[in-house]
């Protein structure tokens, strides 16, 4: 087996350029379709990680279709209605860095109150004291970096809607639970928010409100509408079908390129099936001449595939890999998150389809494995002389 494989090796080789061509196209076609794949199902499965932690209502003023502030004594109403296990207001928004270029998201957390979201209690119950000293903020490590790159290690100073500057210390950065929920996170005591942001006293951002059943968010949802027509109800499933559908339509881009890839590679494998050139029969046939048994000829041919799409399959998966971990997949990564958002920058969380690539193995290695192995083994089948003929 050891001799059949140099072999077959010596045979690629000698058909230099066109195997070269076949495993540089193979291989790229397989690394297009891996990179797509590994990037969508990374974001995603941060995505919805993220969303998992939201709370099952958000309830929000709309004035003249805009967003606006909300009475955050409509929390209480809110909150006595019947399957509703809590409603919180909450103050929270985003601050425009513009040295960085960046959106920072402030949220107001209560030192030792209970928030909509257990990572914020976790935050707040461990920064309880700093938070508590005036003008304190605990940020994100995204935010830490950013505000360092512009000499902000200690403290920052944050403009007011009235033009006023408001200096506020870094009092410690906490480990966020996933990238893209903490990574532009700036965490401060509530009321310290709404002397940055300009916010009345009595009012909320939003309203957050958790549900004990899930199977009663639907009707609860429509019972707050009803009670309050001047807000906008978003439930935990319509923020899933959303980003679901940007996803959908992202993916849509990379449409083009997916099926210039497929039809390259059935150019390939029609190429292989339609049978062998001149010099690959003739080959077969001195083999043949020489002594050479059937399953010899097609040992040869299956290493020569191997070679080709098994190493193309290697390569190109190493090479996804490390272009969308390793590089942060540039320009890919911006079509699917849109150049237009301003965030601190965050490495792509390591989550490996197995099933996606087990798929992409098995739809494109078995099938040029065949294409190879069928045609050799019509021609093998053939006498030596109607072979070199």
């Amino acid at each position: 087996m050891k001799n059949l494989f140099a072999f077959a090796l010596s045979s690629l080789t000698r058909r230099g350029s066109k195997n070269f061509f076949i495993f540089t196209i193979f291989t790229l076609m397989i690394f297009i379709l891996a990179a797509i794949f590994t990037i969508t199902h990374a974001l995603k499965s941060e995505m919805f990680m993220t969303l998992d932690a939201l709370p099952d209502i958000t309830v929000q003023r709309v004035v003249a279709g805009k967003q606006t502030d909300i009475e955050a004594s409509r929390s209480e109403t809110i909150a006595g209605m019947f399957g509703v296990a809590d409603a919180v207001p909450r103050v929270w928004g985003y601050y425009y860095f513009a040295k960085a270029g960046v959106n920072f998201s402030i949220v107001g957390v209560e030192a030792f109150g209970t928030s909509y979201k257990k990572s914020l209690d976790v935050v707040a119950e461990t920064y309880a004291d700093r938070l508590m000293e005036e003008n304190t903020m605990i940020v994100g490590p995204g935010v830490a970096e950013t505000l360092k790159r512009h000499f902000f290690s200690d403290y920052f100073y944050f403009v007011k809607p009235d033009g006023d500057l408001k200096k506020v210390t870094i009092a410690g950065v906490f480990k966020p639970s996933t990238v893209l929920e903490s990574n532009d996170i700036i965490v401060m005591e509530i009321g310290l928010v709404r002397d940055i942001f300009g916010m009345d006293d009595t009012m909320a951002t939003d309203i957050v409100v958790r549900v004990a059943n899930p199977e009663e968010i639907p009707t609860i949802a429509r019972k707050i509408s009803e009670i309050y027509p001047d807000t906008r109800v978003v439930t935990k499933e319509d923020l899933k079908i959303s980003y679901q559908n940007v996803f959908d339509y992202k993916s849509g881009i990379f449409l083009a390129l997916f099926i210039i890839a497929i039809f390259t590679f059935f150019i390939i494998i029609y190429d292989k099936a339609s049978g062998l050139s001149s010099e690959e029969k003739r080959e077969i046939g001195i083999l043949k001449a020489l002594g050479w048994k059937i399953g010899d000829i097609l040992q040869v041919k299956f290493f020569e595939a191997i070679v080709i799409s098994f190493g193309g399959y290697l390569l190109a998966v190493t090479l996804a890999l490390g272009y969308v971990f390793g590089l942060d997949a540039p320009l890919m990564r911006s079509l699917f998150m849109g150049y237009s958002v301003l965030k601190p920058p965050f490495e792509l969380p390591f989550v490996l389809d197995v099933g996606t690539l087990a798929l992409i193995f098995f739809a494109t290695v078995p099938v040029y494995i065949a294409a190879t192995l069928i045609p050799s083994w019509k021609a093998a089948t053939l006498e030596a002389d109607e072979v070199i003929r």
